[in-house]
């Protein structure tokens, strides 16, 4: 049987994150996917690469949802940027219908494109009504720090200690990234479950961050959770794709380049 893997995710038109991104990470990992977009979200070349976001009507993600869990023996999903509160209410209810053996939430919080207010509220419901159903949560340093309540996060201590409280909220496994924030030379990211703490650490590729690098790490994660690894042989697995899809990366018109997912070597 073909192992199969979905994800519940944002559209971004340059190809570089979003649902786009999640897709290919699926492929190169040779996992069957399909999804389902929540909102469009297209860099504004004119206006400084900034974002422009546009939510998908409620009923239509309704709709998308109905049509591959019907038909598709789904049990794994990667949830993306969801956007609005309506969006989340959607896919609570969905992800509630039915059990899932693994739900992998990329946290996207402060949706790039809104209003402060209305980003705020997202924020609130994404914590209130989908974290507590993640199995798996890969939060980037800014996202740990808030859902954890911690003013800074500068050393590996202070990862573990985020991975510890966000854990707290409901997911099991934890995964908290600390990229290029942390000083340093390495890219340090640690893994969380319950009991014992993997530290993943890999040299720096450069400084600055890559387009679609968190959305590929949740999906690769996603993927071979499919296919039935055990969860931090999934991160490890994760930690070496992104690695290899950034040494990859494809430099564009944009400001930023964007990783291209590679299934890891070796």
């Amino acid at each position: 049987m073909t192992d199969r893997a979905y994800v519940i995710a944002g559209s971004e038109a340059t190809g570089g994150a979003g649902i786009q991104a999640d897709l290919k990470a699926f492929q190169e990992l040779g996992v069957y996917g399909m999804g389902t977009i929540t909102c469009i979200v297209s860099f504004d070349p004119g206006n400084g690469w900034g974002h422009r976001f546009v939510p998908v009507a409620p009923n239509v993600i309704a709709d998308q949802i109905e049509a591959a869990t019907a038909c598709h023996d789904l049990d794994v999903v990667k949830i993306g940027m969801l956007g609005t509160p309506d969006t989340i209410d959607v896919v609570a209810e969905a992800l509630r219908r039915q059990p899932w053996r693994h739900v992998v939430l990329d946290p996207v919080l402060i949706c790039k494109g809104q209003e402060a207010g209305a980003a705020l509220d997202t924020d609130k419901a994404l914590t209130a009504q989908i974290l507590p159903l993640a199995t798996v949560i890969t939060p980037n340093h800014f996202e740990a720090r808030t859902l954890a309540g911690m003013e800074r996060i500068d050393s590996v201590d202070d990862l573990v200690e985020a991975a510890r409280r966000i854990r707290e909220l409901g997911p099991e496994h934890v995964v908290v990234k600390g990229g290029t924030e942390l000083p340093g030379p390495d890219a340090v990211d640690v893994y969380f479950d319950g009991e014992e703490v993997t530290v993943l650490s890999a040299p720096k590729i450069g400084e600055e961050r890559v387009s679609g690098a968190g959305c590929t790490f949740a999906a690769a994660i996603t993927a071979e959770l499919a296919k039935g690894a055990e969860v931090g042989a999934a991160v490890a697995t994760a930690k070496a794709m992104v690695r290899e899809g950034i040494e990859r990366r494809l430099t564009t018109h944009a400001p930023f380049a964007s990783v291209v997912p590679v299934a890891p070597r070796g």
